[in-house]
């Protein structure tokens, strides 16, 4: 089993042995539990590699999310996000909201449960992709480097907008969301409410093409209330 990298039904194999529970099982429960657990160990590696390869910058799950009336987050709106549908049809998610509101965490959480469900995700700082890239003209590798953006289902673009976009990164923009229009979903969190995003771009030409696409058929969350993390924080001192 181990040279048929059969690793899962080895486990349980060994398990089963060791245990003496083959008394307890028909020839075929025995064989389907042998075959549901190879299947469940694949799906759990593929899960775990998923995720290694998107580099979430937070751990955070759909399941953890707090759905505090204050934060005006809409749980329905979250669970159908969940099931990924809105991968299939291509369609964009924008979270905006003040600093410490979780925009973050949320998009992690959306992001890995896309892992989970066999998405191909990336996870990037807005201003460190754009330094990257920036540097991949300069080398030479910006093609290979954008061919791999555009294979992903997901890219999440964390911390949009912390400064306005100089020419060469409104272009990057531009093509970024160019190749990804009606081929993959891109999700956006920034601190800028989506109508103060014109400016931050710049170039109305520009804005005007990368909003359209951007905007249109796409999921908003916009988020209200406190910091968690100063309400974290100060549970946390409360507790010492």
């Amino acid at each position: 089993m181990n040279q048929l990298k059969l690793y899962g039904m080895h486990g349980a194999f060994k398990t089963a042995i060791e245990t003496g529970k083959t008394d307890h099982y028909t020839n075929d429960q025995f064989m389907a539990m042998l075959i549901q657990s190879e299947w469940d160990d694949r799906n759990n590696r593929k899960t775990e590699r998923m995720v290694k390869n998107a580099r979430f910058h937070y751990s955070s799950s759909v399941e953890e999310i707090i759905y505090d009336e204050s934060r005006n987050i809409n749980r329905n709106s979250i669970i159908r996000l969940a099931d990924c549908d809105y991968l299939n049809r291509n369609e964009n998610v924008l979270i905006t909201g003040s600093t410490g509101v979780g925009k973050s965490y949320i998009a992690t959480a959306l992001g890995h449960q896309a892992c989970i469900e066999g998405y191909r995700v990336m996870y990037f700082n807005t201003t460190k992709l754009f330094a990257r890239l920036k540097m991949a003209k300069a080398d030479g590798s910006y093609l290979k480097e954008m061919a791999k953006l555009e294979r992903q289902h997901l890219i999440i673009l964390d911390d949009f907008g912390l400064q306005p976009l100089d020419n060469q990164n409104q272009l990057i923009l531009m093509e970024l969301i160019e190749d990804r229009n009606g081929k993959g979903s891109v999700m956006v969190t920034s601190q800028i409410p989506v109508k103060g995003w014109y400016d931050l771009i710049g170039e109305k030409t520009i804005a005007d093409a990368i909003m359209d696409r951007l905007v249109h058929q796409s999921h908003r969350i916009e988020l209200t209330g406190e910091s968690m993390r100063r309400k974290k924080k100060m549970v946390n001192d409360q507790k010492s």
